[in-house]
Protein backbone atom coordinates (compact mmCIF):
# COMPACT_ATOMS: atom_id res chain seq x y z
CA UNK A 1 0.00 0.00 0.00
CA UNK A 2 1.69 3.24 -1.33
CA UNK A 3 1.04 6.27 1.44
CA UNK A 4 1.18 9.10 -0.61
CA UNK A 5 0.20 11.47 2.43
CA UNK A 6 2.71 10.40 4.55
CA UNK A 7 5.21 10.32 2.30
CA UNK A 8 4.57 13.90 0.90
CA UNK A 9 4.51 14.90 4.88
CA UNK A 10 7.71 12.85 6.09
CA UNK A 11 9.51 14.35 2.94
CA UNK A 12 8.42 18.08 2.82
CA UNK A 13 7.76 18.69 6.84
CA UNK A 14 10.53 15.77 8.06
CA UNK A 15 13.51 16.77 5.68
CA UNK A 16 13.41 13.60 4.24
CA UNK A 17 14.98 12.37 1.02
CA UNK A 18 13.13 9.51 -1.58
CA UNK A 19 15.80 7.67 -0.54
CA UNK A 20 15.17 7.96 3.00
CA UNK A 21 11.56 7.53 3.07
CA UNK A 22 12.60 4.18 1.07
CA UNK A 23 14.29 2.43 4.01
CA UNK A 24 11.89 3.25 6.81
CA UNK A 25 9.01 1.58 4.84
CA UNK A 26 9.62 -1.55 6.82
CA UNK A 27 9.31 0.72 10.29
CA UNK A 28 5.58 1.84 8.98
CA UNK A 29 2.20 0.31 10.48
CA UNK A 30 -0.81 0.71 9.61
CA UNK A 31 -4.47 0.52 11.02
CA UNK A 32 -7.74 0.67 9.34
CA UNK A 33 -10.61 1.84 11.60
CA UNK A 34 -14.11 1.82 11.06
CA UNK A 35 -16.33 5.32 11.51
CA UNK A 36 -17.20 5.05 15.44
CA UNK A 37 -14.55 2.79 16.78
CA UNK A 38 -11.78 3.99 19.11
CA UNK A 39 -8.24 4.17 19.05
CA UNK A 40 -7.84 5.65 22.49
CA UNK A 41 -10.33 5.24 25.67
CA UNK A 42 -9.98 7.15 28.89
CA UNK A 43 -7.91 5.69 31.24
CA UNK A 44 -5.74 3.65 28.33
CA UNK A 45 -2.15 4.46 28.46
CA UNK A 46 -1.30 6.02 24.43
CA UNK A 47 1.63 4.65 23.16
CA UNK A 48 1.18 6.09 19.38
CA UNK A 49 1.12 9.03 17.40
CA UNK A 50 -1.79 9.01 14.92
CA UNK A 51 -1.08 10.04 11.28
CA UNK A 52 -4.29 9.99 9.33
CA UNK A 53 -3.33 9.08 5.29
CA UNK A 54 -6.99 9.16 4.37
CA UNK A 55 -10.32 9.60 6.88
CA UNK A 56 -11.36 11.89 9.78
CA UNK A 57 -10.47 11.42 13.18
CA UNK A 58 -11.73 13.83 16.65
CA UNK A 59 -9.72 14.09 19.67
CA UNK A 60 -12.31 14.58 23.18
CA UNK A 61 -12.75 14.95 26.79
CA UNK A 62 -16.31 14.19 28.86
CA UNK A 63 -17.35 16.63 31.38
CA UNK A 64 -18.19 16.07 34.50
CA UNK A 65 -22.17 15.50 33.08
CA UNK A 66 -20.97 13.36 30.58
CA UNK A 67 -21.01 15.75 27.74
CA UNK A 68 -18.34 15.75 24.91
CA UNK A 69 -16.02 18.40 24.32
CA UNK A 70 -13.89 18.43 21.07
CA UNK A 71 -10.12 19.53 21.68
CA UNK A 72 -9.04 18.39 18.01
CA UNK A 73 -10.03 17.00 14.39
CA UNK A 74 -7.62 15.47 12.38
CA UNK A 75 -7.98 15.00 8.87
CA UNK A 76 -5.46 14.18 6.59
CA UNK A 77 -1.88 14.91 6.80
CA UNK A 78 -2.41 15.92 10.40
CA UNK A 79 -1.60 13.89 13.67
CA UNK A 80 -3.22 13.64 16.16
CA UNK A 81 -2.32 12.11 19.57
CA UNK A 82 -2.29 12.31 24.04
CA UNK A 83 1.35 13.44 23.92
CA UNK A 84 1.38 13.62 27.91
CA UNK A 85 0.14 9.94 27.89
CA UNK A 86 2.86 8.84 25.41
CA UNK A 87 5.38 10.74 27.26
CA UNK A 88 5.01 10.17 30.76
CA UNK A 89 3.17 6.47 30.19
CA UNK A 90 -0.19 7.98 32.46
CA UNK A 91 -3.64 6.74 31.54
CA UNK A 92 -5.11 9.16 29.56
CA UNK A 93 -8.43 11.75 30.01
CA UNK A 94 -9.07 11.63 26.68
CA UNK A 95 -10.74 9.37 23.49
CA UNK A 96 -9.54 9.44 19.93
CA UNK A 97 -12.31 7.83 17.67
CA UNK A 98 -13.23 7.43 14.08
CA UNK A 99 -15.81 10.50 12.52
CA UNK A 100 -15.03 8.30 9.40
CA UNK A 101 -13.89 5.34 8.24
CA UNK A 102 -9.84 5.75 8.60
CA UNK A 103 -6.51 4.82 7.09
CA UNK A 104 -3.85 5.20 10.40
CA UNK A 105 -0.40 5.64 10.19
CA UNK A 106 0.38 4.25 13.48
CA UNK A 107 3.82 6.22 14.68
CA UNK A 108 5.59 5.57 17.96
CA UNK A 109 8.89 6.69 19.79
CA UNK A 110 10.91 3.71 17.89
CA UNK A 111 9.50 4.73 15.13
CA UNK A 112 11.15 8.33 15.36
CA UNK A 113 14.74 7.02 16.77
CA UNK A 114 14.89 4.57 14.03
CA UNK A 115 13.81 7.54 11.31
CA UNK A 116 16.59 9.95 13.18
CA UNK A 117 19.53 7.44 12.78
CA UNK A 118 18.41 7.66 8.70
CA UNK A 119 18.57 11.35 8.89
CA UNK A 120 20.09 12.98 11.86
CA UNK A 121 18.10 16.72 10.92
CA UNK A 122 14.46 14.83 10.98
CA UNK A 123 14.37 14.95 15.02
CA UNK A 124 14.67 18.93 15.18
CA UNK A 125 12.55 18.88 12.38
CA UNK A 126 9.84 17.38 14.78
CA UNK A 127 11.08 19.23 17.63
CA UNK A 128 9.82 22.14 15.64
CA UNK A 129 6.48 20.79 14.44
CA UNK A 130 5.81 19.95 18.51
CA UNK A 131 6.53 23.64 19.12
CA UNK A 132 4.44 24.77 16.80
CA UNK A 133 1.20 22.24 17.48
CA UNK A 134 1.76 23.70 21.53
CA UNK A 135 1.75 27.37 20.27
CA UNK A 136 -1.76 26.54 18.43
CA UNK A 137 -2.51 25.05 21.63
CA UNK A 138 -2.14 28.12 23.59
CA UNK A 139 -3.81 29.91 20.83
CA UNK A 140 -7.07 28.11 21.26
CA UNK A 141 -6.86 28.23 24.94
CA UNK A 142 -6.82 31.97 24.81
CA UNK A 143 -9.68 32.03 22.11
CA UNK A 144 -11.80 29.68 24.43
CA UNK A 145 -11.17 31.57 27.57
CA UNK A 146 -11.65 35.45 25.46
CA UNK A 147 -12.67 35.34 21.79
CA UNK A 148 -16.47 35.80 20.82
CA UNK A 149 -18.73 33.17 19.26
CA UNK A 150 -18.14 34.58 15.94
CA UNK A 151 -14.57 34.86 16.22
CA UNK A 152 -14.06 30.97 17.20
CA UNK A 153 -15.73 30.33 14.44
CA UNK A 154 -14.07 32.06 11.58
CA UNK A 155 -10.95 30.84 13.22
CA UNK A 156 -12.46 27.21 12.86
CA UNK A 157 -13.62 27.51 9.31
CA UNK A 158 -9.20 28.66 8.31
CA UNK A 159 -8.01 26.02 10.33
CA UNK A 160 -10.43 23.60 8.96
CA UNK A 161 -11.83 24.34 5.75
CA UNK A 162 -11.96 20.87 4.36
CA UNK A 163 -14.10 19.04 6.64
CA UNK A 164 -16.97 21.73 7.34
CA UNK A 165 -19.42 19.22 5.50
CA UNK A 166 -17.78 16.13 6.79
CA UNK A 167 -18.57 16.57 10.38
CA UNK A 168 -22.30 17.29 12.22
CA UNK A 169 -23.23 20.51 13.21
CA UNK A 170 -22.82 19.64 17.20
CA UNK A 171 -19.51 18.65 16.41
CA UNK A 172 -18.60 21.98 15.51
CA UNK A 173 -20.15 23.32 18.59
CA UNK A 174 -18.37 21.30 21.00
CA UNK A 175 -15.30 22.41 19.37
CA UNK A 176 -16.22 26.25 19.63
CA UNK A 177 -17.17 25.58 23.87
CA UNK A 178 -20.99 26.89 22.68
CA UNK A 179 -23.89 24.97 21.94
CA UNK A 180 -25.90 24.19 18.21
CA UNK A 181 -28.16 27.00 19.28
CA UNK A 182 -25.66 29.93 19.22
CA UNK A 183 -23.44 27.99 16.39
CA UNK A 184 -26.54 28.36 14.28
CA UNK A 185 -27.01 32.55 15.00
CA UNK A 186 -23.30 32.92 14.02
CA UNK A 187 -24.12 31.48 10.67
CA UNK A 188 -26.73 33.44 10.15
CA UNK A 189 -24.86 36.70 11.10
CA UNK A 190 -22.32 35.79 8.98
CA UNK A 191 -24.87 34.94 6.45
CA UNK A 192 -26.23 38.07 5.93
CA UNK A 193 -22.52 39.20 5.81
CA UNK A 194 -22.52 37.29 2.41
CA UNK A 195 -19.78 35.23 4.06
CA UNK A 196 -18.81 32.52 2.40
CA UNK A 197 -16.89 29.54 4.14
CA UNK A 198 -16.05 26.71 1.04
CA UNK A 199 -14.67 29.72 -1.37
Amino acid sequence: MELNNLKKHLIEKGGLSEEDYFQIKIFITTKKISKGDFLLKQGDICSHFFFVEQGLLRLYALNEEGKENILQFATENWIVSDRGSVYFQQPSTYYIDAVEDTLVVMLDEEFINQVSKINTDFRRKNEQLLQKHIRQLYKRISQLLGASAKSRYLDFVKMYPDIMLRIPQWMIASYLGITPESLSRVRKTLAKENFKPFN
